[in-house]
């Protein structure tokens, strides 16, 4: 499919100098992403935006030469534009306008594989689509659709409001059927394992250190959300414990709330985890704010609670001399180097070590089945045979409500 040609359009002003210019950066990327072309990016210093053309009349009359000089197909705004403003842009420079919210709700329809992803993104375009019909009709019919109007499609779009209303209260009703469902795998799947969480901002590298870990193919880009589904693979670490470990969507600047909202589930797998690794590009020029913007999201959602673990990654792309870091505690590696999966495990094990409750058992020789439950159940640290008394002597760490431990812990008040 032939590339569309993207202008980009975004004002500075005294709220939001300090990251504007990787709010722009980044909406560079999700064009990139979303298969568009940038040829040029306006941008404009102001106090505050203009409230009914976010960018003024003279600059409207120079996005509109701008559009017909490089024959562009779109126009996308850094600002999320309210209906009548997003009308009023479209109708004055004669293409299609956007803005990140759209182009972000966009990748994610491009992106989702799962049932519930694609139903999560349908849902949150056409509940922010609705109030924008009116105007729209002429821009969604053009030949081969194009960015900000995949998803849903364009003929949902141009029916009644009705109609996409009873869609809403339809999809509404399917996704607490596919939440319980998977509410229900989750439980069966959690058999008091413990249980590990990747999160951090968009293109860290999650799904390459997942990859590392559980060689599991999930797919790895330098792309932003090149992940949406959660994925959840087990973990076998070198001592025999298994636990899971589940790769969630990145997080970005200025998420849109309908995005934190229509993806609750997939941070949802999140809530339960017992230890997060926050994967940060160690690389980045943007790296601080980009830190705050997830730990801001991780105490919006209530995550804050959940012990983390900061990885530092893309350690090959800068001086690992003269790298300071800001979160702890941490660890520092490349997720492309050989290194990379013992020095990861055991910066997790000296967090497992941290956060699992010790213990300490005495087995008899035949017990060597009770043994090997301990090793894949349980973080086993130490296992000696004592000849005097003939029996194993083990200790580890493990979850208070793992099941053999409890069962041994039982035996023994009896």
């Amino acid at each position: 499919m032939e590339q569309e040609k993207v202008i980009l359009v975004g004002v500075e002003t005294e709220e939001t100098w300090k990251n504007f210019g990787e709010s722009m950066q980044e909406l560079k990327g999700l064009t990139k992403t979303a298969k568009g072309e940038v040829c040029f990016s306006l941008v404009q210093k102001r106090p505050q935006v203009d409230r009914q053309t976010i960018i003024g009349k003279g600059k409207l009359t120079e996005l509109k030469n701008l559009v017909e000089s490089y024959e562009a197909d779109l126009v996308i705004f850094n600002h999320e534009l309210t209906p009548r403003q997003s009308q009023t842009i479209a109708d004055f420079i004669v293409v299609p306008v956007i803005d990140r919210v759209q182009l972000i709700l966009d990748i994610f329809a491009l992106r989702a594989r799962s049932k519930e992803g694609k139903l999560q993104v349908e849902l949150a375009q056409l509940e922010y689509l609705l109030p924008r019909l009116v105007g729209q009709g002429k821009y969604l019919s053009r030949l081969g659709g194009g960015i900000g109007t995949r998803g849903p499609g364009e003929t949902k779009l141009e029916t009644d409001r009705r109609h996409i209303r009873n869609k809403i209260t339809a999809i509404k009703r399917e996704l607490k059927e596919v939440a319980a469902h998977r509410e229900r795998t989750r439980q069966r799947r959690k058999n008091n394992r413990f249980q590990i969480g990747l999160i951090g901002y968009t293109n860290a590298g999650k799904s390459t250190i997942m990859n590392v870990l559980t060689e599991a193919k999930t797919y790895e880009q330098d792309e932003l959300f090149a992940t949406l589904d959660p994925l959840t693979k087990r973990w076998k670490l070198p001592e025999g414990f298994e636990v899971t470990l589940t790769d969630t969507v990145g997080f970005i600047q200025d998420l849109p709330t309908q995005l934190i909202d229509a993806f609750h589930s997939t941070l949802e797998e999140s809530r339960d985890m017992d230890l997060l690794l926050h994967v940060v590009d160690a690389s980045s020029p943007d790296r601080s704010q980009q830190e705050q913007t997830v730990l801001d999201l991780i105490k919006d959602l209530d995550f804050d609670k959940t012990p983390i673990l900061t990885v530092y990654n893309k350690a090959d792309k800068i001086d690992t001399a003269h790298f300071v870091p800001t979160l702890f505690p941490n660890v520092l590696i490349s997720a492309k180097s050989s290194r990379s999966k013992e020095e990861l495990t055991t910066a997790v094990r000296l967090q497992l070590m941290e956060n699992l409750e010790p213990y300490t058992v005495y087995l008899a020789q035949n017990e060597g089945k009770l043994l090997a439950q301990l090793k894949s159940e349980t973080l086993l640290v130490h296992e000696e045979f004592l000849p005097a008394s003939e029996n194993y002597l083990v200790k580890g760490f493990s979850l208070p409500e793992t099941a053999i431990i409890r069962r041994m812990e039982d035996e023994l008040d009896r």
